[in-house]
């Protein structure tokens, strides 16, 4: 154990794991509870959620925090419960009741011809209640003073909207969408759709990019295997490129491996494909991200130091 005032001593851990973010805790409380337990010296996380929000946080450590740009840009999926005839300041239920409304008595299709009303490229004006910047502080930071600025509308994609429940004022439903939806608006939007207000009083991330729920951990689970020692919990992390699944790989030998570590562009047989792509040495290594240049050109765009080798 540390003598009382020395700084302890943290470990070069690398990879993911993906949080079952608990209720109630920001994000960052959460990556720096589990950087804590992993004793990781580095460490990142990607996208964050509401502190009443639960669900898929991917935290990065150590050189896997070069994927968290990566993930940023991912497609999402969430489970969302909409509390109708209720809307709130903040847009969730963490806020205060502003306006209240009738519910209009609705069938399952007339909410579905809403919801996939609510499909395709549109744009968004994001909440005062946000981490977004103006003239260098967060909207939230302003809203809590009573302040309101002008937001440009941005553009988001939704893909897809199941509705699962509806009863009384209660409204579920599974949405895909792209990165940069505020849930919270599409729910006031959809209730004003509807003739209401509304509020979300809870969101559940599924999904971010490939990762799929069955691979979380909820913080019981990690606090647990940490209580065992840190390599339990180390062996539940994931090698950062299964991040970059959606990329092609390309292989490449020794010689090739310690030039594009170096910075330097090699050359590789794979016709005239272009764009972002895995890149590993010919024994599995995973070496980071290159860009193909359409003429057998492979520049790299960002280099992994870590040593596994890919299974």
């Amino acid at each position: 154990m540390a003598a009382r005032g020395m700084k302890r001593h943290a470990d070069p851990v690398d990879g993911l794991l993906l949080l079952n973010k608990p209720s109630g805790m920001t994000s960052n409380r959460a990556l720096q509870v589990v950087r804590r337990l992993l004793n990781a010296r580095k460490a990142g996380h990607t996208g964050s959620l509401d502190p009443a929000a639960t669900g898929m946080l991917p935290l990065c450590f150590g050189e896997a925090t070069k994927v968290c740009a990566y993930l940023l840009n991912a497609d999402k999926s969430y489970r969302v419960t909409a509390r109708l005839g209720s809307a709130t300041d903040t847009g969730d239920a963490d806020g205060q009741e502003t306006e209240t409304a009738e519910v209009p008595e609705m069938d399952a299709q007339a909410w579905n011809e809403i919801l996939q009303g609510f499909c395709g490229e549109s744009t968004q004006i994001p909440p005062m209640y946000s981490a977004l910047k103006k003239d260098g502080k967060r909207l939230y930071e302003l809203a809590r003073k009573g302040e309101t600025v002008k937001r440009e509308p941005r553009p988001i994609r939704i893909d897809e909207i199941k509705l699962l429940e509806f009863a009384g004022t209660r409204l579920v439903f599974r949405v895909s969408c792209s990165k940069g939806t505020y849930i919270r608006v599409l729910v006031e939007d959809i209730a004003r759709k509807a003739g209401t207000v509304a509020h979300t009083a809870s969101l559940h991330r599924e999904s971010v990019g490939d990762f799929e729920s069955a691979n979380m951990l909820d913080m019981a689970a990690v606090e647990a295997l940490a209580e065992k020692g840190a390599e339990p919990l180390r062996s539940k992390l994931l090698p950062a490129d299964v991040a970059l699944a959606n990329m092609p790989a390309v292989s490449i030998n020794a010689e090739g491996a310690q030039r594009f570590c170096s910075g330097q562009a090699v050359v590789v047989d794979v016709g005239e494909e272009e764009g972002l792509a895995r890149v590993y040495e010919a024994d599995k290594r995973f070496l980071g991200v290159g860009e193909l240049s359409g003429d057998g050109q492979l520049a790299p765009r960002r280099v992994f130091l870590t040593q596994e080798k890919t299974p």
